[in-house]
């Protein structure tokens, strides 16, 4: 009896022995939280849009050097069928949800507001340890009570693209542009001698000069608490000084983004305000006009003033439903903070990197011949550390949508204060937020 006793507590221990072997892993060997397990394959799943889904292909190809057994299927959906996709599968509870999704800077805040256990806390998982490597505003874009959900990716510190030829024909100098009275002199010195406008400005449908010169300036749609600052004085003097830009005849009206590349080509504008990302729309749209561009930074409010900002960016989030988050924490946080990887997302996709310590690569000290033998990069990486965070909320397209109604107004003949104070009330109705005064 007690040999027997002995055999089936060794078949028991056995047993359990086997079927833990067995039950080590899901989706293809990944243990319980989705780590790769020794050798067995993980294959991660993603959704992205136009050239991020490239950048992360060649990544993948990189990180398999070192991590054989992980795969990557990248979902080239379109940007706005991401969200609507992300949106439904996180109402439903994270049904069919990837692995790793692209999300832009804007839309961050609102997902974790309306989802707030939709994404894994990436500082939890050991982002603290990196989250430094990143400028503050991208910081602070990805986190919320002081927990990063998003590792941060590109991002799109801003610039005058400028006509080398337009600013000499016309005597100016873009050196002696300091602050945006300064550039309405010289674009009334250009318009008189070249005939071309200051920008473009899409009036009635887009604010995106607008939002340009607010984050210089340290405000936007929202404050820090979440409340409507379309009052503030200096939201106020911006919309001013678009105004007198418009009244002047210096701003070319363009139909979207259409119109605002065909004014670029044609030299019917000295200057296209925009993120360094533009870069690669003039190379590619403008190749016969090399030599002929030049970059300075935005002109500030005022002498001295502050004149760096962003427009534009993304982040790589993690949504709580997937079925491995060690494996996609361990590729995204390589393809986030890599160096290597970053150069090359810039080199062959235009997606300028947010990750600092990049900017040291070589490309980032190059002189480049289609911008006149400028270090161009270099001006645009150093301004990283200067730019102010913009505070954009769930609310963000409600706060866009009333903006450009307000410049749509004051382009229109209303005041500037009065356009402002109209849409800061609609769109506390619409949002219930305070309003500041």
């Amino acid at each position: 009896m007690k040999k027997a006793t002995q055999w089936m507590v060794m078949l028991l221990m056995i047993s359990l022995f086997v079927t833990a072997c067995g039950n080590s892993g899901n989706n293809e060997g990944n243990n319980g939280d989705g780590a790769a397990d020794g050798d067995k394959k993980v294959t991660l799943t993603a959704w992205a849009w136009n050239v991020n889904v490239g950048a992360m292909n060649d990544a993948i190809k990189l990180y398999q050097k070192d991590h054989p057994n992980v795969s990557l299927k990248v979902e080239d959906i379109g940007r706005l069928d991401v969200y609507d996709k992300l949106s439904t599968g996180l109402a439903a509870g994270g049904a069919g949800l990837p692995d790793i999704v692209l999300v832009e800077d804007d839309r961050i805040q609102g997902y974790l507001d309306a989802f707030p256990k939709g994404f894994v806390n990436l500082t939890d998982k050991g982002f603290d340890k990196k989250i430094s490597e990143f400028p503050t505003f991208k910081q602070e874009i990805v986190s919320k009570d002081g927990k990063a959900y998003a590792f941060p990716f590109d991002a799109g510190p801003t610039g005058m693209f400028y006509r080398t030829e337009l600013f000499e024909k016309a005597g100016v100098d873009p050196a002696t542009i300091e602050t945006w009275d300064d550039f309405f002199t010289a674009a009334k010195t250009i318009k008189d001698k070249t005939g071309a406008s200051a920008f473009p400005i899409d009036k009635f449908k887009d604010d995106a000069l607008f939002r340009m010169m607010m984050n210089q300036a340290g405000v936007y749609y929202f404050d820090k608490d979440g409340n409507i600052d379309f009052n503030n004085p200096k939201v106020v003097q911006i919309m001013e000084l678009l105004k007198k830009y418009n009244d002047a005849g210096l701003i070319k009206d363009v139909n979207g983004w259409d119109g605002t590349v065909s004014a670029t080509i044609d030299g019917s504008v000295a200057t296209v305000p925009f993120g360094a990302w533009y870069y690669g729309t003039i190379i590619d749209q403008a190749k016969d006009q090399s030599g002929k561009w030049g970059v300075f930074q935005l002109p500030a409010l005022e002498k001295g003033g502050n004149r760096a900002a962003n427009l534009g960016g993304s982040g790589w989030m993690i949504p709580s439903a997937s079925k491995n988050k060690d494996a996609a924490y361990a590729f995204a946080e390589y393809f986030a903070t890599t160096p290597e990887v970053q150069e090359i997302a810039m080199k062959s996709y235009g997606l300028f990197p947010s990750l600092t310590s990049v900017y040291s690569a070589e490309i980032f000290k190059s002189k480049d011949e289609f911008f006149s033998g400028q270090e161009i990069f270099k001006l645009f990486s150093d301004e990283t550390k200067n730019i102010p965070t913009a505070y954009f909320t769930k609310d963000y397209s409600l706060g866009l949508d009333e903006a450009v109604k307000a410049q749509a107004d004051v382009f229109n003949g209303a005041k500037p204060a009065d356009a402002l104070k109209k849409a800061a009330d609609r769109l506390a109705d619409r949002t219930k937020r305070e309003v500041n005064k």
